[in-house]
């Protein structure tokens, strides 16, 4: 991001406390500063760059604009540290506060670790991730149009509700990851969480390795291609599938319709009062055991 400099002032290793002590600053450049105890330092700015500086209270950055920080860090009480912020790049940066990045607009992050990210990233627009690593429930609820790289995710529920994400060569440990999301394409990632995916609608997965209890259910459009299924139960109920998997499906149960193709299937469950069989196109050259079909 290119900040439009004009009359640019310097902050240099200050240490400033208080309520808003760079309240509506406008042109700043922030090197080598401390925020201390205090809430809402730079609220209202716009036009700032930061550098190795420390955010050690609440509220530091609330309804700025064109703002990138470099080598920063957000401490533990600099919680609900970035709400309704627009056009914000972060490099190289730890934080340790949840609840940050709140309804930002335009938002960057390259090489971040957030060790509580409880309930961050919520409702935002415009986001590019790239080695990103978080842990905490609850992220990226809401958010849209995201394009993520690297992202190493340790927190359920994340995702929830996202719009308009595309993932690539991640690692997500989520419990209840990408419920009620639309148009999620996920590519050579690693996902591991009960109840993948419930409630979403177009959802993709390329290149995956998937470990999930009754994953995959409930979703109108899921598509899977090349996709490897480790010790996941109980797959696609109730959902529109066009599935291709490397292997073994441990169990299917109940797809609403489309095809299934896999090298086995180890318990495919067709309740024929539930769901008509017949919608579903089953590929596969061993099936172990089947319930209550009434036809393949």
């Amino acid at each position: 991001m290119k900040l439009v400099k004009n009359e640019t002032q310097e902050v240099n290793r200050a240490y400033l406390t208080g309520e808003r002590p760079l309240f509506n600053e406008k042109n700043l450049q922030v090197v080598d500063t401390i925020f201390g105890e205090g809430e809402s330092p730079l609220k209202e700015c716009s036009n700032i760059e930061l550098e190795q500086s420390m955010f050690q209270w609440k509220y530091p950055l609330w309804y700025s604009k064109h703002v990138k920080a470099e080598d920063c860090t957000w401490f533990e009480m600099a919680r609900a540290g970035v709400w309704y912020t627009d056009d914000l790049e972060v490099n190289n940066a730890l934080i340790q506060a949840p609840k940050n990045f709140r309804r930002c607009h335009n938002l960057s992050l390259t090489n971040v670790a957030m060790t509580n990210a409880a309930e961050t990233l919520w409702s935002c627009d415009g986001v590019t991730m790239d080695h990103v690593v978080a842990k905490g429930d609850y992220f990226a609820m809401n958010s849209a149009n995201m394009k993520i790289t690297d992202l190493q995710l340790d927190g359920n529920y994340s995702f929830d509700g996202a719009k308009n994400v595309e993932i690539h060569n991640s690692k997500l440990l989520s419990k209840d990851a990408f419920w009620n999301t639309e148009n999620v394409t996920v590519y050579d990632s690693f996902i591991s969480g009960e109840y993948l995916g419930w409630n979403a609608k177009n959802l993709t997965l390329i290149n995956c390795t998937i470990e999930s209890l009754q994953g995959m259910c409930y979703i109108e459009n899921l598509v899977m291609k090349n996709c490897t299924l480790l010790n996941t139960t109980l797959a696609f109920e109730y959902s529109t599938v066009d599935v291709e998997v490397n292997g073994k499906i441990d169990s299917v149960m109940n797809p609403a319709g489309g095809i299934i193709r896999a090298d086995e299937i180890g318990e495919l469950i067709m309740e024929k009062d539930k769901i008509n069989p017949a919608n579903t196109q089953i590929i596969c050259p061993k099936v172990v055991s089947i319930s209550d079909c009434a036809c393949l």
